[in-house]
């Protein structure tokens, strides 16, 4: 229990139940404007009428990528009566464990609920709090801001790193001619379901095909270029020492099912938490259309790296690759971490469905 948030405080990511999704993460939300509602029940005479009208002015102009609402359930007869309902617009969140009244700070001390509005930037961080009779009001607030790329007034950047020539021309087709060969997996992500961290498949969430080199020779040729050419830039613009490599794989986008992958975090389950720096190597930049990466917390500026160059960045940033419309796009995708890290990644490897180690989880980086 704590204070109300004021404007400019961020607020933490926690999970919640969905209609479709029993652990949904608050902060894949972020790159649009969120307008959250509190409602408390509306098991009261009247009281769902008149929340039902205050959502109703909600504005028309905006899409779903520029702005959406978030109402947080938390009365199970609301649920039951079907008092509260997905929209066009709108995701329900259903709070069974507390976690979202927690995250926004919707109990006063005296252990009643904090009932109104709160409207949140697309870095997730409050913009303004209403009382819940106020709805009014906030709809007209949400109605007269800028489209959400330009929230700050300024054109934002992601703290990424671009860094060229990391593996030459010849060494990337080498990597292609690999996957051409040895052909693609289908490529899932990983959810912490029942306590453990488990892969999930949802084309809906990623289409990727991966081939897993498992060439003990070719994997230390990667980290040979990784250790000489990347690391010493990593190391100058993050001040961070990796001294270990995660996955040794050429993954595949194509056309044919415009692959992509939704915005997500690498390191939100207990299996990924060592994560500290993802890493896409493009082997074929200009053969290719879109596929671009997006950081949706800063803008919709996308960043490509050249052939054989690198985007690096913190796993903890909301990303996703864009979908390929033309062409076939090959990368390869490795994960930084250090010491530190892999003494997190081993105490949590109890937490993994399946306890074998990724091709080169254990590498030395440089």
């Amino acid at each position: 229990m704590s204070q109300p948030y004021t404007p400019g405080e961020q607020i933490p990511g926690f999970h919640a139940r969905s209609a479709v999704n029993p652990r949904f993460a608050f902060d894949t939300l972020a790159g649009r404007w969120v307008m959250v509602l509190v409602p408390g029940s509306l098991a009261e005479a009247g009281k769902a009428a008149a929340v039902a009208a205050m959502i109703g002015r909600w504005p028309e102009h905006l899409t779903v990528a520029q702005a959406i609402q978030l109402v947080i359930g938390t009365d199970p007869e609301d649920e039951c009566a079907g008092r509260l309902a997905d929209g066009a617009a709108r995701r329900v969140l259903w709070d069974d464990d507390g976690a979202a009244r927690q995250a926004l700070r919707a109990m006063a001390p005296d252990g009643t609920l904090r009932e109104g509005w709160l409207l949140l930037d697309p870095t997730l961080r409050v913009f303004a709090t209403w009382p819940l009779a106020a709805g009014a009001e906030a709809m007209a607030t949400l109605a007269a801001l800028p489209d959400p790329g330009a929230h700050a007034g300024v054109v934002m950047h992601a703290p990424v790193l671009i860094v060229p020539r990391v593996f030459e021309p010849a060494f990337c087709r080498r990597l292609i001619a690999l996957y051409e060969a040895q052909g693609g997996g289908e490529s899932g992500f990983m959810r912490d379901v029942g306590g453990k961290t488990v892969g999930i498949l949802d084309g809906r969430h990623k289409r990727r095909k991966d081939a897993v080199i498992e060439d003990e020779a070719l994997q230390a040729q990667i980290r040979a270029r990784v250790s000489a050419r990347l690391l010493p830039q990593i190391r100058r613009a993050f001040q961070f020492n990796p001294t270990r490599i995660e996955r040794y794989i050429v993954a595949c986008y194509d056309e044919a099912d415009r692959g992509f992958f939704a915005p997500h975090r690498d390191n939100t389950t207990r299996g990924t938490a060592h994560r500290r720096f993802a890493v896409t190597i493009n082997l074929n930049t200009g053969e290719y259309e879109g596929g671009e990466l997006c950081f949706p917390e800063y803008g919709p500026q996308t960043y490509v790296a050249p052939a054989g160059g690198a985007v690096v960045f913190s796993c903890s940033l909301l990303h996703e690759a864009r979908p390929v419309t033309k062409g076939v796009r090959y990368a390869s995708l490795p994960f930084l971490y250090d010491e530190d890290a892999a003494k997190v990644r081993a105490e949590n490897l109890r937490f993994l469905a399946s306890h074998g180690e990724p091709p080169g989880a254990q590498a030395t980086a440089g």
